[in-house]
């Protein structure tokens, strides 16, 4: 699959790529898609691997992942329920182009480093926080 030219499609494709992208693009469900990307888990084991993620984020990424159809919630009736969090067909569709992205970050790290440092010093008032 090549790289297709933006302009050549209307503006509502443009809108529908962003929105998804505002869910899978974020540091969370990247992080989650990984690690179901291994099999399914427990939402405490997901909490446990992935450093740094609240509870309440979890969960909200959880419910926006599964409401987008790229994960499965099983609850097994037992006391107390059982939660299971499984990629879908499509969740693993999406296991490549992250992964090759993530491949890309990797390889050019120092690079986007460089140019930010390199940014910065030619434009030391600027806020990069606006």
């Amino acid at each position: 699959m090549g790289v297709t030219d933006p302009s050549e499609h209307p503006v509502e494709h443009c809108m529908h790529v962003s929105d998804v992208l505002a869910r899978v693009g974020s540091k969370w469900s990247i992080l989650v898609i990984a690690k179901l990307g291994r099999g399914p888990q427990r939402f405490n084991a997901l909490k446990r691997e992935i450093a740094g993620i609240s509870q309440r984020m979890l969960t909200l990424t959880v419910r926006g992942l599964e409401r987008d159809g790229l994960i499965l919630r099983t609850v097994t009736p037992t006391i107390p329920p059982r939660v299971d969090y499984a990629l879908t067909d499509l969740g693993r569709s999406l296991l490549e182009p992250v992964s090759a992205l993530g491949d890309w970050a990797i390889a050019n790290r120092a690079v986007v480093e460089s140019a930010r440092q390199a940014f910065d010093a030619q434009h030391p008032e600027r806020d990069l926080e606006d």
